[in-house]
């Protein structure tokens, strides 16, 4: 009965391979504009019909909100995030089977262990696109400073806000943040007002600091004030927003350093000084 299902695990995974690679040039041409999966895109695209109407609005607004955070691409819609999600469950459902069988597990354990894989590699994307979120966080929270100043020297020198926002998008250092500026700078081309694109940025940002910009500018662009006071304002106070968080973290590096000073360096030091002292009592009779 092992040798059954061993030869149709290998099968299916010849099959699959086979698949993969008779695809290959047809999905780097099928491949959309910033999809970082140019060899299984087709079967995600193909098997996305199939998902459509299993699609609920809580994962539709789980990937609108995170999506954009993560720098996801457009192209990736509900019906392929959770076609790429099946699709993964898949691989690690005839994986841990594969697995199963080559370490002779008993057929008791084989359904629980493949269960277990399948439902870990369909969680797996979600989880993986709330760390990269996180990730494009923390560094666009070190860029926007620097963007800032950018920002007030083009207010100072004479530029509208406008101007100043497209010389910012288009010459700042390349990170996240200015490629979110970006894309939302791109939504005014399709009509959207000002004030309603950038609150679409900060919201795609999810930075305070970015919806406390949005809002002074929207509240200096209601009364009429000056710009070069209060983006100077903001980018002083990002500034030191940023020097204290790096104390914040300053000071919790000694505790994230007690639990490996103790379980590793520790016991290694007391047995470098306790063994000649073991040995020397031990020679002594003792």
């Amino acid at each position: 009965m092992s040798w059954f299902w061993t030869g149709l695990i290998l099968a299916v995974v010849a099959v699959g391979l086979g698949l993969w690679v008779l695809g290959g040039p047809w999905a780097s041409i099928a491949r959309p504009a910033g999809v970082r999966a140019p060899l299984w895109w087709p079967w995600v695209q193909a098997l996305a019909p199939w998902c459509a109407p299993w699609v609920s609005w809580g994962m539709r607004r789980h990937l609108q909100r995170w999506g954009p955070r993560a720098g996801l691409s457009d192209a990736w819609q509900a019906e392929h995030w959770l076609a790429a999600r099946l699709l993964l469950a898949a691989l690690g459902l005839v994986f841990a089977a594969f697995a199963a069988l080559l370490a002779d597990l008993s057929w008791r354990f084989i359904p629980l262990l493949m269960v277990s894989t399948a439902l870990l590699a369909f969680l797996w994307p979600n989880a993986r696109l709330r760390h990269r979120a996180l990730i494009r966080r923390r560094r666009m929270l070190r860029e926007l400073p620097f963007m800032l100043d950018l920002m007030t020297l083009c207010v100072e020198a004479g530029l509208s806000l406008q101007a100043a926002l497209h010389q910012v998008a288009r010459h700042a250092p390349d990170g996240p943040l200015r490629q979110s500026l970006r894309d939302a700078f791109a939504l005014e081309r399709t009509g959207m007002g000002r004030a309603d694109w950038l609150a679409q940025w900060a919201n795609w940002t999810d930075l305070p600091g970015v919806h406390s910009l949005v809002l002074s500018l929207a509240q200096a662009d209601h009364l009429g004030m000056s710009l070069g006071p209060v983006l100077r304002a903001q980018a002083e106070r990002q500034r030191s927003e940023r020097f204290l968080r790096a104390e914040t973290l300053a000071l919790q590096a000694p505790v994230k350093m007690l639990f490996p000073m103790v379980l590793c360096i520790f016991p290694c030091t007391f047995l470098v000084i306790g063994f000649p002292v073991a040995v020397k009592l031990m020679h002594a009779g003792l």
